[in-house]
């Protein structure tokens, strides 16, 4: 699972050929952007997918709309125009999920940091509405985290699946480990 740069075809692309199976495209606004995104991860006649599969050929075989099931595509939730057109967004023809961006959504419906507490509720209610649009599309819903304890909180409360942190963090934390170590313990 990568989280592209951009709703790009280009972007999008390159991650597939990689041989990723599935994609986390951003800044999802409405409909359109989640449609557009959908016909960049689609070969034709469904979609706009060049075929260039160079690792994912191992995948693909010769026949590349067999891909169309094995390979995802995630909306991400995380600006006020995504969450007011949230419904619309979850009921794309294509889509397979949604994907909070915790941070951003929280600056999105007004906070002054993106772990502001004074738009604790408000970022509580919205996280109820993405998760009630994915279910009543039938697509999967999840959302991003700090850290273990979060996200199994977010899988409580009715996500389908929650990131535990991200590949920045493991590596700070296992560099941190090491030079302690080396260092005898001593900062």
């Amino acid at each position: 699972m990568v989280r592209v740069e951009a709703n790009d075809l280009t972007y999008i692309g390159k991650a597939l050929d990689a041989g990723a199976s599935a994609v986390i495209v951003p800044l999802i606004d409405n409909a359109q952007d989640a449609a557009d995104a959908v016909a960049a991860v689609r070969y034709p006649p469904l979609g706009r997918r060049s075929y260039g599969p160079m690792r994912a050929q191992l995948r693909v075989g010769p026949n590349p709309a067999d891909t169309h099931e094995q390979t995802a595509v995630l909306a991400m939730i995380e600006t006020a125009d995504g969450l007011a057109n949230v419904e619309e967004i979850c009921a794309t023809p294509g889509l397979d999920g949604v994907y909070v961006g915790p941070s951003d959504l929280r600056l999105a419906i007004g906070g002054a940091t993106s772990t502001d507490p004074a738009v604790q509720d408000e970022f509580e209610q919205a996280l109820i509405r993405v998760r009630k649009a994915a279910e009543a599309a039938g697509i999967a819903a999840g959302i991003h985290n700090a850290d273990g304890a979060s996200a199994a909180r977010r899988l409580a409360e009715g996500f389908t699946f929650a990131s535990v942190a991200a590949d920045v963090v493991h590596l700070q934390q296992i560099a941190t480990s090491h030079l302690e170590a080396a260092r005898g313990g001593a900062r």
